[in-house]
């Protein structure tokens, strides 16, 4: 566990641990949830699609393509207990590959219109 006060900022690198140069990494999403089994109910969305949707959201340069940097403010689940799980999906890319899904960047879904 790592403990912080509720809207301290909080930190956080990924790293891709090859030897291969000229991958990178894009954080696809990232949610928070009050329990640690992997459910998407109650969950709260930090990035999704490569979407940022918390305000606190902010990311960092890194200088190596295989590391991503960002942060976003702590926060507590209403009425659950103090510990919050945060889980992230992160893709893998080939560097300067323009049709990769690193450089699509945010990708709004569009809803599908229900057939009769």
């Amino acid at each position: 566990p790592y403990y912080v006060s509720i809207n301290q900022d909080l930190f956080l690198e990924a790293s891709l641990h090859s030897s291969d140069p000229l991958l990178q990494l894009f954080l696809h999403t990232c949610v928070a949830s009050p329990t640690r089994h992997n459910s998407m109910a109650g969950v709260y969305t930090i990035v999704k699609d490569g979407c940022v949707k918390d305000p606190t959201y902010a990311a960092f340069y890194s200088p190596h393509r295989h590391t991503l940097r960002f942060k976003f403010k702590a926060f507590q689940f209403i009425r659950s207990n103090p510990v919050v799980y945060l889980q992230c999906e992160l893709v893998v890319c080939r560097a300067f590959d323009y049709s990769s899904r690193c450089y699509q960047g945010c990708v709004k879904r569009s809803k599908r219109e229900a057939s009769s």
